[in-house]
């Protein structure tokens, strides 16, 4: 049986990728597509040393820094991968891995991180951050986002099983597309991420600094706690943004390797995090580092290991 793999982009090392990295374990001989691979070499080894054929946006002029700005020709270009000799195709989605063309002698199953955000429910979050929520850039970024709904919606037939990382992203998928969806959580590298009970004096929030995770509302709160100590890692868009907003009670570390973040998930007096994530692997990440977690009680993981009754602190940070 031969088989494909096809992701959104490779850029960098974080969720998804791992997802990415344990269905490629599963099937070591499938061959990998993406929209595009700018994927450093020192995080590519969960791709098993693989090639990975791209879309013609690979050659786009400053596709490698600015790759989300030519977010309306992926579906064209995602589209135009032929997958027509494999007979199963495995899409890992959460922008437009799940719109490849496949035909009826072929199955289609896509693991679902998250049907579009910001083209669903979040547009208006979204569009209100960017500044596009009014004006003639407003009202060409909505008719955009209009025409990828439908694209979308449309796509979603395409697929025969759904997966999707957690209970929320399920409803979601059924809000979106009408479609029943199995669950299959990411997965917690536990032997990397070991007990340590000597806590230092600071909390951590950890994470890419985009607006939906809402780091910058974590490091306004802190601002309001001088007496509490922050410390903030990731990059991001929005780095210098929200390292305006910093106190000096917040340290802005930006990336760090996954060695460093263990060591500092270890020693925090507690993991802050303020998103409503589709599933968010840091939070369990660092509850198997013995770690606290004051979470925004709504979202993915949070909810789901609520559920399963895990020790998760299942509290609205506001």
């Amino acid at each position: 049986m031969k088989i494909a793999i096809v992701c959104d982009w490779l850029v960098t090392y974080a969720g998804s990728e791992r997802v990415l990295g344990e269905i490629i374990q599963c099937y070591p001989d499938a061959d990998l597509y993406a929209v595009v691979d700018f994927l450093p070499e020192t995080d590519r080894a969960f791709l098993l040393n693989k090639p990975v054929k791209t879309t013609y946006i690979q050659h786009f002029p400053f596709a490698k820094k600015q790759y989300r700005h030519y977010l309306p020709w992926m579906p064209l270009a995602i589209e135009q991968l032929d997958l027509s000799a494999y007979d199963l195709i495995i899409s890992s989605s959460h922008a437009v891995a799940k719109g490849v063309l496949t035909g009826p002698h072929q199955i289609h199953i896509s693991y679902v991180h998250s049907p579009m955000r910001y083209a669903w429910d979040l547009q208006h979050q979204y569009l209100k951050e960017s500044g596009l929520d009014r004006g003639i850039k407003g009202h060409i970024a909505k008719y955009f986002l209009h025409r990828l709904r439908l694209w979308d919606q449309r796509t979603a037939h395409g697929v025969d099983h759904f997966i999707a990382n957690s209970q929320f992203i399920a409803k979601r998928i059924w809000k979106t597309y009408r479609r029943e969806a199995t669950v299959i959580h990411p997965p917690i590298d536990l032997a990397q991420f070991k007990p340590y009970m000597q806590k230092e004096n600071y909390y951590l929030a950890a994470s890419r600094l985009v607006p939906y995770k809402k780091i910058d509302l974590i490091v306004e709160a802190f601002a309001a706690m001088p007496d509490k100590k922050l410390i903030v890692i990731g990059d991001g868009p929005d780095f210098n943004k929200i390292k305006a907003k910093a106190a000096e009670n917040v340290e802005m570390l930006g990336y760090q390797s996954n060695e460093k973040l263990t060591y500092y998930l270890q020693r925090a007096k507690a993991f802050v995090f303020a998103a409503e994530e589709d599933f968010g692997l840091l939070p369990l990440e660092a509850q198997a580092c013995g770690t606290p977690v004051i979470a925004y009680g709504k979202g993915g993981g949070i909810r789901d290991c609520a559920r399963n009754g895990s020790r998760i602190s299942n509290r609205y940070f506001l």
